[in-house]
């Protein structure tokens, strides 16, 4: 049995402009790619399967049930695609209270290294190579923070290690404050 070939060019073009939608800067339009790439897949599962009668047996004969498992694919498709574009309907809600527009912006990170490697006439450095400014000599020039993270962790502390200043103790060692004279002892 061929699928009709309407069906197989609705599949490639849905994911075709799910596709050039899902490059756009908007969230929105990328909102609007999520939702045609996740369809035209949808018909690409619903179409790989064989069509038939229901599958339950004692109802239709095994040699006429269509089969299953696409149609449970499509069902788990349709939970993950209505996550992202809720998730997706979200961050571009939020986009829009805190700035105004729904337009993803380039990093300032990047555009200054752009802007110095054009400037030098050389190419970007690559860190995992050793050769960039987060190389570290002691792990033989081995990338060891990822220059991408904005609030890099903490050292960690070994024991016997005593912080530089109350701001840095654990909560524990911190003053808490007393009770006031209405309050109920132990009470929160």
């Amino acid at each position: 049995m061929s699928s009709s070939p309407v069906l197989v060019i609705l599949v490639g073009v849905l994911c075709a402009a799910g596709s050039v939608l899902l490059l756009e800067r908007s969230l929105s339009r990328v909102l609007l790619g999520v939702i045609l790439f996740g369809n035209g897949v949808n018909l690409l599962l619903l179409l790989s399967g064989r069509p038939g009668g229901a599958p339950i047996i004692g109802i239709t004969p095994a040699a006429e049930m269509s089969d299953a498992l696409p149609q449970a694919m499509v069902l788990t498709s349709i939970v993950i695609t209505v996550g992202m574009t809720a998730f997706l309907l979200a961050m571009a809600y939020r986009s829009w209270q805190l700035i105004g527009h729904d337009e993803v912006r380039d990093d300032p990170e990047d555009r200054r290294i752009v802007r110095q490697a054009e400037r030098d006439g050389t190419s970007v450095p690559d860190d995992s190579l050793g050769e960039g400014p987060f190389a570290d000599e002691r792990f033989g020039g081995v990338v060891q923070v990822d220059p991408e993270q904005v609030d890099p962790e903490p050292p960690p502390r070994r024991l016997g290690d005593e912080p530089a200043d109350a701001s840095d103790r654990p909560d524990a060692t911190r003053r808490r404050p007393e009770p006031r004279a209405g309050d109920e002892a132990g009470g929160v």
